[in-house]
């Protein structure tokens, strides 16, 4: 395993929003001796001890190769496009993930901390929070929580087969830091909405969409819990978000907006027409997930793993607005900026 001075733990989906931080924790985290960063494409970033391989996880017959002496792997990588080509996005999020699930096992790594979701769970209240024994079929509409919820029943079926192994699953809420403004723009906004826009002022009104109430966090609060799962001898799922539940009224307040009510019929057939002309890429499914799930209760990672959030869900989403007004992105692939002109 790893050398006596300290562990050695493989990341894959290193280049990403939450695999940069993540990385970036470990490699100030003096138990940590090495990190080795997979990602598609070797960025030019250079994080402290920190070494980097390419590597496409849903085809690369050498998986096993990567994770041989690792102390944990943490299984970050995911796809969210294209969002109209589901079998592409089944590929490298489930096939991928069960492929890195089996590389583990071969591996004999002892501990696989896995990126499960909010995505996951089952529709559930917005009024009152939830733990971790709430169900995880997810949306079954939206190809993202059918993933997470898909992945949810493989590791039920992988951990009683590999009781050596440590798993632990990692829910958290939606991810937000500067960096990741403009991965995040092109992911679910697509070009067309300018980040001028999201000055404090520049809307006159932000949609209160009935069932638009959800859970948020800084990236780096989520890459703390990321580095606890690993060091911690803890097993199973954690719920982990930041406080307040985030809803029209709080985005009003941080654009200088009013609250518009807006019908939910009315707005998913606004998102699903431009979602279906290619204009934007977050689906109108994916939108009826949000609206549906649970508000989490995050007492275990606080008890179990000595958690907590640095960031208000509040400062989380303020950084990111900036971000998106800014362009912002750091030196990956897949977060590289926008310019802003």
């Amino acid at each position: 395993m790893g050398s006596s001075s300290g562990k050695r733990v493989v990341v894959t989906g290193a280049t990403g929003n939450c695999g940069t931080s993540v990385v970036k924790a470990l490699g100030e985290d003096p138990s940590i001796a090495s990190v080795l960063g997979i990602a598609r494409r070797i960025p030019a970033w250079s994080p402290e001890k920190t070494e980097w391989a390419a590597a496409d996880l849903s085809i690369d017959p050498g998986l096993e190769g990567y994770f041989e002496g690792a102390d944990a792997v943490v299984h970050l990588a995911w796809k969210f496009q294209p969002t109209h080509e589901p079998a592409v996005t089944w590929c490298t999020n489930v096939l991928g993930s069960v492929r890195v699930f089996q590389a583990v096992a071969a591996a004999g790594v002892p501990v696989l901390v896995h990126a499960s979701s909010v995505g996951a769970y089952s529709p559930g209240p917005k009024d009152r929070t939830v733990d971790e024994g709430w169900p995880t079929h997810g949306w079954p509409e939206a190809g993202y929580c059918v993933e997470k919820a898909y992945l949810e029943r493989t590791l039920d079926a992988f951990e009683p087969r590999h009781p050596g192994i440590r798993v632990v699953r990692m829910r958290p809420g939606f991810l937000f830091k500067k960096e990741s403004a403009s991965e995040q723009r092109r992911i679910f906004a697509g070009r067309f909405i300018p980040g001028a826009l999201l000055r404090p002022g520049m809307l006159p009104a932000v949609p209160g969409i009935a069932g638009l109430r959800f859970q948020a966090m800084h990236t780096d609060d989520a890459a703390q819990a990321y580095r606890l799962a690993v060091e911690r001898e803890v097993r199973g799922p954690f719920n982990v978000a930041a406080e307040p539940p985030v809803d029209a009224k709080v985005l009003a307040r941080l654009l200088d907006a009013r609250v518009l009510r807006v019908p939910r019929t009315m707005a998913r057939s606004i998102l699903s027409a431009a979602w279906g002309m290619h204009l934007v890429p977050a689906s109108p499914q994916l939108f009826d997930a949000v609206l549906h799930l649970p508000l989490m209760d995050c007492t275990r990672a606080r008890d179990e793993l000595g958690w907590h959030a640095e960031h208000t869900a509040v400062e989380a989403i303020e950084e990111f607005l900036l971000g998106l007004r800014e362009g912002s992105g750091m030196d990956t692939a897949p977060l590289a900026g926008h310019k802003v002109g």
